[in-house]
């Protein structure tokens, strides 16, 4: 991390000291304006290093913590990614940005992001960006779920738990878990079922994975460089795919309706208009990207968290017995199961609370804005993170002990618990990843006990949760 920083500093210097100079130059015409305390940090890299350092420490909000103490502001402002930014501490600040999508704020990500997804759901605002959002979201409804998904689901985790965890003494959890869930997105997304090429796929993702939030620089041993190069050949392989769909659906040898993939080659949107193919392969890296890696994490953490509270662990195996027990020999889980699993989605979701598979997101400023007495001028980032809000001890009384009660009635208070982000830009896969994640568990609970092998494991947040040793497990059968 330190030789990105350093490597950035020295050989992209003058380009970068234009960019700069240009925004004080913004800067000054702000000069009348009240602006949220806080520091710009160093030139040109601002508080960055700062900002990802507390994420690989394992502690993301720990950067805001530390300033909102140090201003006595629940908003402050920073210089990060090479941007002024206003960081907006908790329910109050969710709510401005989650409620005015498009009004006073856009989506926005670093140009590491922006440069490795290109154009996509993710990446794309205003009109062009719902109309993406409203062509996915068809197969993330619940009749999709209900009619596509829940079965396979069910049939996959079964097959995965055979050849990965039966018989076996000790498990990697995290990289065996995230096999699984890529495995799975490849199959539901576009009908990939060769081991070699997910195999394949899934190594790319992993380096294209570190590089998603780095310092964007294209030289040999930064972790962009070897993203983007990631990144290429993963458009390439599903470059591929997408041409042997399309030819398929043209000598119709393959049914519209399989998968996501068919769904974008055959449908236009409102307008009549078909997506255009480099579109489709972006928004099918940017799935493939979110549909695992979220879920991998948090049934990781799951797991950990199992281990570790015994009694939490025999609730959520007596929820799933009385599921199973209500089910013929073979029966695959159904819309209606999923319902019945209250108590292990309360799990879950403290889970999602300790460890927010997202630890938090950017927004740009369509105008200026005024909040809490501040200005945030037209063109500055606005951050909001699900960490800081998630452990805030006005909100999650005993906020570090793990309590499923929270999410029992009303739940808790309205943004504060922001796990799938809000509003518009809700995160569209969060039905996907609910069932992802609880037919997971109802297979594993039933099959297996197990132990940590090392107690304290290491979380760092690189960008998401992740523990450094992979969280290896004794596993014991149940009787």
């Amino acid at each position: 991390m330190a030789t990105d920083f350093l490597l950035a500093a020295l050989l992209v210097i003058l380009a970068l000291l234009v960019k700069f100079t240009i925004k004080l130059v913004r800067k000054s015409s702000t000069r009348y304006l009240i602006l949220p305390p806080g520091s710009y940090g160093w030139p040109i890299l601002g508080e960055t290093e700062e900002f990802l350092r507390a994420g690989l420490d394992g502690a993301p909000e720990k950067f805001i913590q530390e300033r909102r103490a140090k201003y006595g502001s629940h908003v402050f402002k920073t210089s990060l990614m090479g941007e002024p930014v206003a960081v907006l501490c908790g329910p109050v600040g969710n709510k401005l940005l989650f409620s005015n999508e498009n009004k006073l704020v856009t989506i926005w990500w670093p140009s590491s992001v922006r440069k490795l997804l290109g154009p996509c759901l993710a990446t794309s605002a205003g009109d062009k960006g719902r109309r993406m959002r409203k062509m996915v979201s068809y197969f993330v409804s619940p009749d999709a779920l209900t009619r596509l998904y829940i079965k396979r689901m069910d049939l996959v985790s079964q097959q995965h738990i055979n050849a990965h965890w039966q018989g076996k003494e000790e498990v990697k959890v995290f990289p065996t878990i995230k096999l699984y869930t890529f495995e799975l997105a490849c199959l539901l997304l576009m009908n990939l079922e060769d081991p070699r090429q997910i195999s394949e796929l899934a190594t790319l993702f992993n380096i294209f994975l570190k590089g998603i939030i780095s310092v964007p620089v294209n030289l040999p041993g930064t972790r962009f460089y070897k993203a983007k190069k990631a990144t290429s050949a993963i458009k390439n392989h599903l470059q591929k795919i997408v041409r042997r769909r399309r030819a398929a659906l043209e000598q119709k040898t393959a049914a519209p309706p399989q998968d996501l993939l068919s769904h974008l080659l055959v449908s236009p949107d409102e307008n009549g208009k078909f997506m255009p193919e480099p579109v489709i392969i972006n928004n099918i890296l940017m799935l493939l990207f979110a549909g695992h890696d979220t879920s991998s994490v948090t049934i990781t953490m799951l797991v950990k968290n199992l281990a570790q509270l015994p009694e939490i662990y025999e609730k959520v195996l007596r929820e799933q017995k009385e599921i199973a027990s209500s089910k013929e020999a073979g029966e695959f889980l159904q819309w209606e199961d999923m319902q019945k699993m209250k108590y292990s989605w309360n799990v879950v979701c403290e889970t999602m609370r300790l460890w927010p598979p997202v630890t938090g997101a950017f927004r740009e400023a369509l105008t200026d804005i005024r909040y809490a007495g501040f200005d945030i001028p037209k063109g500055w980032k606005l951050y909001w993170s699900s960490s800081l809000t998630h452990r805030d001890p006005c909100f999650f009384r005993d906020h570090t002990n793990f309590d499923p009660s929270r999410f029992e009635g009303a739940g808790p208070a309205p943004f504060s618990y922001v796990p799938f982000g809000g509003g518009p830009r809700m995160c569209l896969g969060k039905e996907f990843a609910r069932l992802e994640i609880l037919i997971f568990l109802h297979n594993v609970v039933r099959r297996f006990r197990w132990k940590l092998k090392i107690g304290d494991e290491r979380i760092t947040c690189d960008p998401m949760p992740t523990p450094v040793e992979g969280l290896p497990i004794r596993l014991h059968p149940q009787h």
